[in-house]
C-alpha cells in the first residue's frame, strides 16, 4: 500500500491497519544510485518477487507512472520482454520456472490441475500443490504438498552448497509459495483464504502471528474507498458484464469480507509486511552465507480475474503495489542489508472480453460450448457408438477414459483430434505422441511454433493424451460471472510475456528489449553469488552493461 505498513509494522510491533496506511502520503522516490562498477561480492540476501499476472503489457502501460519501488527497479537491469515460454501459462507452471531454471516439462508442473485416473478417490482432478493420496481430500479441499515439483529450487541449491543458508517463502497463494520455495525451506507461509498457513505441525513465528493478528483486526472493520490517482482518471468508465458493473471500483470492503481483502492491494501489503518481519526476526542477510526469501504477491491476479485489467481497480492496484514495494525496500535499506532483487511474473493476461470488444478488438470472444471437452466427448461417443464419457479433461489437457480397450483408445483419440481441430475457435489439437516427438526449441521464445510451446509444457507422467489450444483472443471463459471475467492460460504472447527486473545497490542499470526467459533467472542469480549450476533450461544473463561479465565469476 502507499507507505506499506511502514516502519511500525516492519519493526516489531506488527503492522499498522491498512486503512490507516492509505492516508499516508506516497513514499518518496528513492534517490538515484551512483553508477559505479557492478558489485563483485555476493549479496547477503536474495529477494525474489513474483507479481502474479503482471504481464509485460501491464508493466509497459504503467512504467511511466511508477514513482516508488518499481521506479527503483527501473534503475537496474530491465528486461521488458521476459517469457514464460511454455504453452500452459498458468500460475503453478509459471511459478515453477522462476527459481528452478527449468521449464514445466522438467519441473513436472504442467498446469494448475491435471487428471490422474489412478488415484483412489472419486475426484480424479489433481491440484499442482496437493498430496492427492491423503484420505478424505479432493482438489478443492486438499493438503498442501511439494510432492509434484520434480526439481530443486535455487534455495535448495544454495542450501546444498552452504547448509547455513536460510530459505524463506511467503505468498498470497500456496502454489506460489511452494513452487518458489521448493522442498527444503526454513519457513513457508501462504494465505489460505482465512489466515496465513503452513504445513501441519509448524510453529508460528512471531512475524507471521503479527501478520495474522493485524489482518484479522483490519478485515473486521469496513474499508472505505481508496483514493484514485490522477493518472487513473481516464480509466474511470463503467462497463457491464453479466449484469454487474465494473471499471470504477475503489476497493471498498464490508467488515469481515475476506474474499474482497484477498482481491485488493491490502493483501499484497500484508504479504510484504510478513516477509519483512521474517527477514528482521530471522536476521536474514546477516549470516555467513547468502540467504533467500521468495515473495509471491497475488492480488494483481485476483483483481485481474474478478475485475479486469483496464479499469480503475487495476490502476489503483499498480499504484498501491508500487508504494508497497518502495516501503519494503526502504525498510531493508534502513536495516543496512546488502540485498539483490529480482521481480517477475508467473504469466501475463489481458483484459475481459467485453471491454476488449469496446477497445478496438471486436474479434475478442468467449469460447463456444461446442469446443468444450464435455461437448466433444458427447459427439465422439455418439459417433463411435461408445458409452461415455470417453474423454476427461482439465485445462487444455484431454485424457482418454481409463477403461477403453487399446483399439478403442486409438479410435477415440483419432476422432477427438479430428473434431477438436475442426472447431473454428481451435488453433491446434496435438496428440501426446506429436508433442513428445518435438525437440525442445533453441530459438528465441517469440519465434517458437505452437508445437514447441506445447513441448515446453509436456511431461509424460501427467500431461494429457491430447492438448487443445484455442486461437488468439478466444478466452476459455465460456460464461463470465462475478469473480471471473478475465483469465489467462493461452500459448499466445499476451499470456507468455512478463517483465524481468534485477536490482542491487551500486549496479549500473541498462535495458535489454530482446527476449529472455524466466528460466534464466535462477542461473543469473546463482552466478551473482558464485554458485555453480549445471543442466538447467535457462542461461545466465550478464547483468554488467559494460565489458565485465557477471556470468563469468
Amino acid at each position: 500500500m502507499k507507505a506499506l505498513i511502514a516502519a511500525a509494522l516492519l519493526a516489531s510491533s506488527g503492522f499498522a491497519a491498512t486503512a490507516a496506511a492509505q492516508s499516508v502520503p506516497p513514499a518518496a522516490t528513492p534517490a538515484p544510485v551512483a553508477t559505479a562498477a557492478a558489485p563483485t561480492t555476493p549479496p547477503r540476501l536474495i529477494v525474489a518477487i513474483s507479481v502474479d499476472q503482471f504481464s509485460a503489457d501491464l508493466f509497459q502501460q504503467y512504467r511511466n507512472h511508477f514513482t516508488g519501488g518499481f521506479a527503483r527497479l527501473l534503475t537496474g537491469a530491465v528486461f521488458p520482454s521476459g517469457y514464460q515460454s511454455h504453452a500452459a501459462t498458468e500460475t503453478c507452471p509459471g511459478h515453477s520456472t522462476i527459481l528452478t531454471g527449468m521449464r514445466p516439462a522438467h519441473t513436472g508442473i504442467v498446469a494448475n490441475n491435471w487428471i490422474d485416473q489412478s488415484v483412489a478417490r472419486a475426484d480424479k482432478t489433481v491440484y499442482c500443490s496437493e498430496d492427492e493420496t491423503v484420505p478424505g481430500t479432493d482438489h478443492n479441499n486438499y493438503v498442501v504438498s511439494d510432492k509434484h515439483l520434480k526439481v530443486p529450487t535455487l534455495g535448495e541449491m544454495m542450501k546444498a552448497a552452504h547448509p547455513a543458508t536460510r530459505a524463506v517463502s511467503v505468498a498470497g497463494k500456496d502454489r506460489a509459495a511452494v513452487m518458489m520455495g521448493g522442498h527444503k525451506v526454513d519457513e513457508l507461509w501462504w494465505w489460505d483464504g482465512k489466515t496465513y498457513s503452513s504445513y501441519a505441525g509448524r510453529a508460528v513465528p512471531r512475524a507471521v502471528q503479527r501478520g495474522r493478528d493485524a489482518v484479522a483486526a483490519m478485515v473486521a472493520k469496513p474499508q472505505p474507498a481508496l483514493p484514485l490517482p490522477g493518472f487513473c482518471q481516464p480509466l474511470d468508465r463503467p462497463i457491464t458484464v453479466a449484469g454487474t458493473v465494473y471499471g470504477q471500483g475503489r476497493f471498498e470492503r464490508a467488515a469481515g469480507d475476506l474474499k474482497a481483502f484477498r482481491a485488493s492491494p491490502a493483501s499484497d501489503a500484508a504479504v510484504f509486511a510478513i516477509a519483512a518481519g521474517l527477514i528482521q526476526d530471522m536476521k536474514l542477510g546477516r549470516g555467513e552465507t547468502t540467504d533467500i526469501i521468495d515473495i509471491g504477491a497475488s492480488a494483481t491476479d485476483y483483481i485481474g480475474h474478478s475485475l479486469g485489467t483496464q479499469g480503475t481497480e487495476m490502476c489503483i492496484q499498480m499504484d498501491q503495489l508500487d508504494q508497497t514495494l518502495a516501503s519494503f525496500f526502504q525498510t531493508l535499506d534502513g536495516w543496512g542489508l546488502d540485498y539483490e532483487v529480482v521481480l517477475t511474473a508467473d504469466h501475463g493476461a489481458h483484459d475481459m472480453t467485453e471491454r476488449q470488444q469496446q477497445h478496438a478488438m471486436p474479434m475478442e470472444t468467449h469460447v463456444s460450448g461446442d469446443a468444450t471437452i464435455k461437448a466433444v466427448d458427447a459427439a465422439v461417443s455418439a459417433a463411435l457408438g461408445l458409452k461415455g464419457p470417453v474423454l476427461v479433461g482439465a485445462e487444455g489437457d484431454v485424457y482418454l477414459a481409463k477403461g477403453l480397450s487399446p483399439a478403442n483408445r486409438a479410435r477415440v483419440l483419432a476422432e477427438a483430434q479430428k473434431r477438436f481441430a475442426a472447431q473454428p475457435q481451435v488453433a491446434a489439437a496435438f496428440t501426446r505422441a506429436q508433442i513428445a516427438a518435438q525437440p525442445f526449441a533453441t530459438t528465441p521464445p517469440e519465434t517458437w511454433t505452437l508445437l514447441e510451446r506445447a513441448r515446453a509444457s509436456f511431461n509424460p507422467a501427467v500431461s494429457g493424451d491430447l492438448l487443445v489450444l484455442l486461437k488468439p483472443r478466444v478466452t476459455t471463459i465460456e460464461t463470465p460471472g462475478p469473480g471471473y471475467v478475465e483469465t489467462h492460460g493461452s500459448p499466445w504472447d499476451y499470456d507468455r510475456r512478463v517483465p524481468i527486473l534485477f536490482w542491487r545497490k551500486g549496479m549500473a542499470g541498462f535495458e535489454q528489449p530482446l527476449s529472455v526467459e524466466t528460466v534464466d533467472i535462477a542461473p543469473t542469480l546463482a552466478a551473482t553469488i558464485g554458485l555453480p549450476v549445471h543442466g538447467l533450461d535457462g542461461r545466465c544473463l550478464d547483468l554488467d552493461p559494460g565489458a565485465g561479465d557477471t556470468c563469468a565469476r
